[in-house]
């Protein structure tokens, strides 16, 4: 099909010369739409994509991660400075926030867990569909914080896994927002893998 130049000088618009659907970038051996059977001219110059599929699925978790938020202390606060709109974590694809565990992948533990909500820390993690995620968000969460009391657990990695602590009493909303990014990288690499 060649290519026809429109000059019109009326046209407050400047036209450039154009190729031909199938002659530019896209060229391979795709056939778009209203464009008859063209011949494939060796494989070298063809548009293809090779990959596993593990890769692309790593890949789509990792940027699609839905956050179920179980705050008990001041740590909520800054898991919702994250999720407005001066630090947008949607911009990484983690907006969804859902307050079901049936359709969450992320918990993110933020404050002090006592002795007497670990089990429904537990049951609501076990509630959740794999794969799951776990971010223990602050001191509490990690380590008991600065309640070294029999009924505060020292790490909620006692009850269930974590695959990302973030440090802090309580950490910023930027420090949230940079472990759920290294979780991000986790994923797409593959390296979370539970059985």
């Amino acid at each position: 099909m060649p290519v026809q130049n429109v000059d019109n000088p009326n046209s407050i618009i400047p036209r450039k010369s154009a190729t031909a659907p199938g002659e530019g970038a896209e060229k391979g051996l795709i056939t778009l739409p209203g464009e008859s059977e063209r011949e494939v001219e060796g494989i070298g110059g063809a548009t293809y994509l090779t990959t596993k599929l593990d890769q692309v699925v790593n890949w789509a978790r990792g940027n699609s991660l839905w956050p179920l938020p179980f705050g008990t202390a001041c740590c909520a606060i800054e898991f919702m400075s994250m999720v407005s709109s001066h630090y947008d974590i949607a911009r990484f694809g983690a907006e969804v926030v859902r307050f079901s565990p049936r359709q969450a992948d992320l918990m993110i533990v933020a404050g002090t867990i006592v002795d007497k909500i670990a089990p429904v820390l537990k049951k609501i993690y076990e509630q959740m569909p794999e794969p799951k995620y776990v971010i223990a968000m602050g001191a509490c969460a990690t380590s008991g914080g600065f309640y070294r009391a029999y009924h505060v657990v020292q790490g909620i990695d006692e009850i269930i896994p974590v695959d990302i602590w973030v440090p802090g009493c309580p950490p910023t909303p930027d420090g949230l927002m940079y472990g759920i990014l290294k979780l991000k990288e986790k994923i797409e690499r593959g390296e979370i893998r539970r059985g």
